[in-house]
């Protein structure tokens, strides 16, 4: 059946022919083989349809059938990942300093760490270092915090415009810091950067960049500093991050508001391990019909794929079931809809991202489990789209991704 935009027509910049997967609001995961799908000149879906609807579509769309981009018997394509919570200025020692519950790895590690970002030649290296590495992985839309430094943070927002990654950006504000007296703002100082920051970035009128208000979190920030960056973040109708990136601990009570209120979470199972935090009862969460993604946590977490994400959510889903037998455990496929339109809709972003609906940008992977010198090894007889799907999201990694698309620029493999 053959779906198309109600958009005025736009010119058909590209067609893919080949396996398409991705999720829906009513499954989890649908297959679609021998599917044709078309992205115009803005980068949206224009249409989808059956490969043997090639020659109706090409007459429909004007585009000439033999210029369709057909992908190997190894190849499919997924949506975009969605990271919804990434420390940007903590990736420089991602992978190390994880003996410490969280409070006092902040003091130790992160709060001298990200004093360094006044220091714009730091933040250049690291911050395209974690744009890069992100894109590498598959991570099409992030939501990074940064650290409290405005002119870092715009720095990061301009990488991530350069580099082409759909990314909300926020400067980290808290004016209390006992432990780290140099790292921190005055109350007056965090709303009027906060203030710059939107601003400046607005003013750049990049286009898949915005501002997010980033209350460090409720340790972190007097209480009229949050009352302020609520007003601030009201005024620009701009979305607001916080400590809601975990949510371990949250009683059935608190989630109801979380679903009253419209907030989302963010799960990070690799940090809650990492940081020996908690484990995040996903059912639990979903039952209460609350908005949720996967995120990273860079550096609680310890890797920036979003694969270790998927990998992860697994993993606590499966120690809930080793403590009760009855825990009706995550399938792969709920934990592959978490990462593309689950955090598309935490991060309130999917009438644009998140899965292949005509209308939509093209937020996709290109994948190939046959990548030569890749991880994995394929049976010898024919598996079924599904099965390949599950071993790339168990054992593949960036080798595998051949192609990174954000809003229908191919932005991986990186040109000079």
């Amino acid at each position: 059946m053959m779906a198309q935009s109600d958009r005025p027509a736009a010119t058909i910049a590209n067609v893919y022919r080949g396996t398409f997967m991705h999720s829906t609001q009513k499954t989890a995961l649908e297959v679609l083989e021998d599917e044709l799908l078309g992205v115009d000149t803005d980068g949206k879906i224009a249409f989808m349809g059956r490969g043997a609807e090639l020659q109706t579509l090409s007459q429909t769309f004007g585009f000439n059938p033999s210029e369709v981009t057909q992908l190997a018997k190894d190849e499919f394509f997924i949506p975009g990942l969605v990271d919804t919570h990434i420390h940007a200025c903590q990736y420089s020692y991602a992978g190390t300093a994880l003996d410490m519950p969280l409070l006092q790895w902040l003091n130790t590690y992160t709060f001298p760490v990200e004093s360094q970002f006044t220091d714009l030649n730091f933040a250049q290296r690291v911050y395209s270092q974690v744009v890069k590495r992100t894109l590498r992985n598959g991570t099409t839309t992030a939501c990074y915090f940064t650290s409290i430094h405005t002119d870092a943070s715009l720095l990061l927002g301009k990488l991530a415009n350069d580099f082409g990654q759909r990314a909300l950006v926020g400067k980290v504000c808290m004016d209390i810091n006992d432990f780290v007296e140099h790292y921190k703002e005055t109350t007056q100082e965090s709303q009027d950067e906060t203030c710059r920051f939107i601003k400046e970035l607005l003013d750049k009128k990049y286009p898949l960049v915005r501002p997010v208000v980033t209350p460090r979190f409720a340790l972190s920030c007097k209480e009229t500093l949050l009352g302020e960056l609520g007003a601030i973040a009201k005024k620009h109708n701009l979305p607001i991050q916080t400590v809601m990136a975990h949510g371990c601990h949250l009683s059935d009570e608190e989630l109801v508001i979380f679903k009253e209120t419209g907030a989302s979470l963010s799960h990070c199972p690799n940090s809650n391990i990492s940081l020996c935090s908690g484990l995040l009862d996903v059912r639990n969460v979903l039952k209460h019909q609350v908005k949720l993604g996967l995120g990273t946590d860079v550096a609680g977490g310890y890797s920036a794929s979003m694969l270790d994400a998927v990998r992860r959510a697994r993993d606590t889903s499966k120690v809930l079931t080793i403590q009760n037998p009855n825990y009706n455990t995550l399938t792969f496929e709920e934990v592959f809809r978490l990462a593309t339109l689950g955090g598309s809709q935490a991060l309130s972003l999917d009438g644009q991202t998140g899965n292949f609906e005509v209308g939509k940008d093209f937020d996709a992977l290109r994948v190939n489990v046959a990548a030569p010198g890749g991880p994995m090894d394929l049976s010898v007889n024919s598996e079924e789209p599904k099965i390949i799907l599950e071993k790339f999201l168990n054992l593949g990694d960036d080798r595998n991704i051949a192609e990174v698309y954000v809003a229908g620029r191919k932005v991986v493999p990186f040109t000079d």
